[in-house]
């Protein structure tokens, strides 16, 4: 049996199968629900956001990723 431990909230994640219960962006792993958090994040930040651009974007996700592993958690704007 697999584990993989999601770096955002610390949870571990039996049997993982990438791209459907957990999703791995540069160094950083992450479960299901903090992937699910993360895209909630950059949703409002991006309808926002013109003109769009995949490096900002890029760059935006590895900071609220970054930010989530210090908080133990993603923060979502309401």
């Amino acid at each position: 049996m697999k584990q993989l431990i999601c770096d955002v909230c610390k949870k571990i994640v039996d049997n993982p199968i990438p791209s459907r219960t957990f999703f791995h962006y540069r160094e950083f792993d992450l479960c299901e629900i903090c992937h699910d958090d993360l895209d909630a994040a950059l949703r409002s930040t991006v309808r926002s956001r013109q003109p769009f651009d995949f490096a900002w974007h890029e760059k935006m996700r590895i900071d609220l990723i970054r930010a989530g592993v210090s908080k133990n958690r993603i923060a979502v704007p309401k």
